[in-house]
């Protein structure tokens, strides 16, 4: 039980954008790249391309895992799932 209060606890992530303009991810482990038309972070939940146009980091916490970005946003799209760590039996054992 402890396993899995862990693992919610490490896919735990929140989304919050208002009106396209500007726009809140938790969860947020590295920024991989940004300019202008795009944001690419890899959070708790995989990877995160924010797309757009007079994009900018108006917030940066890697510590508290928050990222705000401001601009008009176009889109947001995940590259791929988190990768799960360990091998299957230790993940069903726990």
């Amino acid at each position: 039980m402890a396993y899995e209060l862990k693992q919610a606890a490490e896919l735990s992530q929140r989304i919050d954008l208002t009106g396209r303009e500007r726009l809140t991810v938790t969860g947020v482990e590295d920024v991989e790249r940004f300019d202008e038309l795009s944001v690419v972070m890899r959070t708790a939940a995989g990877v995160l391309v924010v797309t757009g146009e007079d994009l900018h980091i108006g917030k940066l916490s890697l510590d508290g895992g928050e990222l705000l970005v401001e601009g008009h946003i176009d889109g947001l799209n995940y590259e791929d799932a988190p990768v799960r760590k360990g091998s299957f039996f230790s993940r069903l054992l726990g």
